[in-house]
């Protein structure tokens, strides 16, 4: 019994089972938005465009958190503004700003002296966080949580019906841009722990997973809250067994949640359809 509590005896994984717990509501609520309004490309895109803010913000001596999420708000207003001016389609518009401003980030990356290494930026370091990181983690779980529940049902209503919401009264384009601000801060809040490319994966898996087993959005939230959990911490409880780097682990797990939620699914509806055949 003691060999399955000793992931808990140590401080670096105690803060790694900490990041996780912190960061799976954010990601998850989000990750239903993504999913419904079908913005799983703009999640990729972002995650992958804050690289060069990130290399920037080393070299100027600032906070990378703040060149991040600079540099995720100016590739989410740059496809806005060429899928608004241009006849090319909103996902081949974000595949040539994230694909350009993540090769733009390697080549600043190649150009300076750091000790930070390239695969923590991309992969994360779950196992590396600090007191500060869980500090930034908490801050911000805290704050797009937050702003994702109080304005659930606003956010629902323009992702699926833009002109009514504005019928109504609400800020659509404040909607829109929040929601973005939203995405940039939250893959901020990821950096550390899971890095720029897994971060798209808790972006997408669980907003996924909770759309094939529930009907209705509220619902939907709770599971996919509860997806995350599961899977950020038993892939951190996982990867000191099986001496796996916890990241990469979380979202394996995940991938595997996504199809027996898709399997399960297939089940009931072939059940369905055979009971219907049946009656006939």
């Amino acid at each position: 019994m003691d060999e399955y509590l000793l992931p808990f005896q140590f401080p670096f994984m105690q803060n790694a089972f900490l990041v996780a717990l912190l960061l799976a509501p954010p990601t998850a609520i989000l990750s239903c938005f993504l999913v419904l309004k079908g913005w799983s490309l703009m999640g990729d895109a972002i995650s992958h465009a804050v690289l060069p803010g990130v290399v920037i913000a080393y070299i100027l001596n600032i906070p990378l958190m703040i060149g991040a999420f600079a540099a995720g708000m100016v590739c989410a207003l740059a496809t806005g503004y060429l899928k608004e001016n241009s006849r090319v389609k909103q996902d081949t518009v974000m595949g040539v700003v994230f694909s350009g401003m993540f090769g733009f980030g390697l080549v600043l990356y190649t150009k300076i002296s750091t000790n930070v290494h390239l695969d923590h930026i991309l992969f994360g370091n779950m196992l590396g966080v600090g007191s500060d990181d869980l500090l930034t983690a908490g801050l911000i779980s805290l704050v797009v949580t937050g702003l994702l529940l109080v304005f659930w049902k606003d956010l629902l209503l323009q992702a699926f019906d833009p002109a009514q919401a504005q019928a109504l009264g609400l800020p659509v384009r404040l909607l829109h841009y929040g929601l973005l601000a939203v995405l940039s801060l939250t893959i901020v809040g990821t950096l550390k722990a899971v890095g720029l490319i897994l971060a798209v994966g808790l972006l997408i898996g669980p907003g996924a997973i909770a759309f094939l087993v529930t009907r209705r959005f509220a619902p939907m939230m709770g599971v996919a809250v509860a997806v995350t959990v599961l899977a950020l911490t038993g892939g951190v409880y996982l990867s000191f067994f099986l001496d796996s780097a916890p990241a990469p682990t979380a979202i394996l797990l995940l991938t595997v949640f996504f199809l027996a939620a898709f399997g399960v699914k297939v089940v009931r509806q072939s059940r369905a359809e055979r009971a219907g055949h049946a009656e006939a």
